[in-house]
């Protein structure tokens, strides 16, 4: 999926045009990965254009930033503000938005204490993260060879850039293989997650989601779910899943603020249910874009409105 640019992009507080958002080729980041970040979405309503749950995005990137000792150069407010702005001042309807905190240009070497902490906030339009069909129709999957970290190596709760080694790894094998996507199996044998999403599967009747000590990304869509779920009725528990509760499940999907609510129609060729999207997939996706799209009151304070103009946090 080829970007689309935006106009500007916000680095250390200042404006900076698209084309001229660079970093030295020797910073930290570059040569060990040492960056958090979060991905956010924002969408046209009726009255404007809302963020989805910016406040606990922000929060998390702040948490992901303080596990790894980079202390964040501006507020938690402030960059929460500073996101707001990002798609105001590039005049966006509906975007995703990109804040990232990474170490920079000073010196090298595993050791990070020293180097300058930066940070950048982009936000520019991005489409349906796995096909315009992905929604209507659902993937195909399958269960990756590569596993996700153990908890005591890398902190899986953390949104970190190095983290997504792994995912690479388990999405290039999905697509050379032949699938949309790959779920990961946890160091125990579990189902963990998805490259870059959380999984759910309908069993019973009953939604179900492996753990967070399961190697898995605490989701804000994941959590949005699990609300959404509850509400309509349905039990949701959090629990470890052998893997082969997947083969059995009436329903699969994925959560995720890039992925929203996507079907899973098939896992390693074996067919989920009768190999469509259930209903209650179905009924989830419909009140998550309900909530999203401003069709819905917003009735836990997930919108955040983006002014029509912007105002003075970058100069």
């Amino acid at each position: 999926m080829a970007m689309q640019k935006a106009d500007k992009i916000w680095m250390n507080g200042r404006w900076v045009a698209w084309e001229d958002a660079r970093i030295h080729v020797l910073s930290h980041v570059v040569h060990y990965g040492s960056s958090v970040f979060e991905g956010i979405r924002a969408y046209e309503n009726p009255t404007g254009t809302a963020i989805f749950r910016l406040e606990e995005h922000v929060d998390r990137l702040m948490f992901s930033a303080r596990v790894y000792r980079m202390e964040v150069p501006y507020t938690r407010d402030q960059m929460r503000d500073a996101c707001i702005e990002t798609v105001a001042v590039n005049d966006l309807k509906e975007c995703y938005i990109r804040p990232v905190v990474y170490r920079g240009y000073e010196h090298l070497g595993v050791n990070p204490f020293g180097t300058p902490i930066d940070v950048a906030i982009a936000a520019f339009p991005w489409g349906k993260y796995l096909g315009e069909d992905a929604l209507t129709r659902g993937v195909a999957v399958k269960v990756g060879t590569w596993q996700r970290m153990a908890p005591n190596t890398l902190p899986a709760m953390v949104k970190a850039s190095a983290n997504y080694m792994n995912s690479q790894l388990l999405k290039m094998e999905a697509l050379l293989d032949g699938y949309a996507e790959a779920i990961a199996l946890d160091v125990n044998g579990f189902l963990s997650e998805g490259s870059g999403q959380n999984v759910f599967a309908v069993i019973g009747g009953e939604l179900v989601t492996p753990t967070l000590a399961n190697s898995i990304l605490a989701g804000i869509t994941r959590a949005s779910v699990i609300t959404l779920a509850r509400e309509l009725g349905y039990t949701v528990r959090e629990e470890p899943m052998p893997r082969e509760m997947l083969y059995v499940a009436e329903e699969v999907f994925f959560s995720g603020t890039a992925v929203e609510v996507s079907p899973i129609t098939s896992v390693d060729k074996i067919p989920v249910g009768n190999g469509q999207p259930g209903p209650v997939t179905r009924a989830i996706q419909k009140a998550f874009f309900a909530v999203v799209r401003g069709e819905t009151p917003d009735r836990h304070g997930w919108l955040t409105a983006v002014p029509l103009k912007a105002g003075a946090a970058a100069k």
